[in-house]
């Protein structure tokens, strides 16, 4: 008995400096993982460049975000249903402003999956078919291919104005753009399916980045 108390008494200085020592490791150079937001896309905050093949054309193939107006939910959207978004930033060609920050553009709801029934997701497929520039609508055919969260619309009523006239950037009054949305995948068509089991919700404010199935001349 008392050889092994002799032999625990012995033991306690190791294991405390061991357990000092675990406490105390440095950890500061070691490398966090990355956050899910550094590993995203973003959409842009300054002008996009529209290729000046055809002058006053903007191509087929031509990306551009725009922001919702209204909230979108496959629980709660119906088919056919129309809806607003507008441009967050300017489309310029050849140094001037095609398509100005915050232009209409106009959408469609084409097909809804509401989730709940057994292995299946939420989903909504829209389609973009009207943009208004400058007063003058024009017909247009476009898809969704990624979309952003926003952080907010910010209180300054005067600048929307402002940016859309002077060919400023709207992003300032939307508070910015963080990641791609999670919990959302874009398939064939531009429809918008959710990973988790649950419905689809795209906020007021979303910023969707749309793709020209058909050219559109503005200008």
């Amino acid at each position: 008995m008392n050889r092994s108390l002799t032999l625990a008494a012995a033991m306690l200085p190791i294991l405390f400096a061991g357990g000092y020592a675990c406490a105390t490791r440095d950890y500061s150079s070691a490398t966090p993982p990355p956050r899910t937001s550094d590993v995203t896309s973003t959409a842009p905050s300054a002008p996009e460049t529209v290729p000046s093949a055809e002058r006053g054309a903007v191509p087929v193939g031509q990306e551009m975000d725009v922001r919702l107006g209204t909230s979108l939910s496959s629980e709660t959207a119906t088919v056919e249903q129309r809806f607003e978004a507008t441009t967050v930033v300017d489309l310029i060609q050849d140094g001037r402003v095609l398509v100005p920050a915050g232009s209409v553009v106009q959408g469609v709801v084409v097909d809804v999956d509401k989730a709940g029934r057994v292995d299946r997701d939420g989903a909504l497929t829209l389609a973009f078919d009207k943009m208004r520039v400058r007063g003058r609508e024009y017909e247009m055919r476009a898809t969704a291919t990624q979309v952003f969260e926003s952080r907010g619309i910010r209180a300054e009523a005067g600048t929307a104005g402002v940016g859309a006239g002077v060919g400023g950037i709207v992003g300032g009054i939307i508070g910015g753009v963080k990641g791609a949305i999670l919990g959302a995948v874009i398939g064939a068509g531009g429809a918008i399916a959710a990973t988790d089991g649950k419905d689809i919700s795209l906020p007021a404010g979303s910023i969707v980045r749309i793709r020209m199935d058909t050219p559109i001349r503005v200008a």
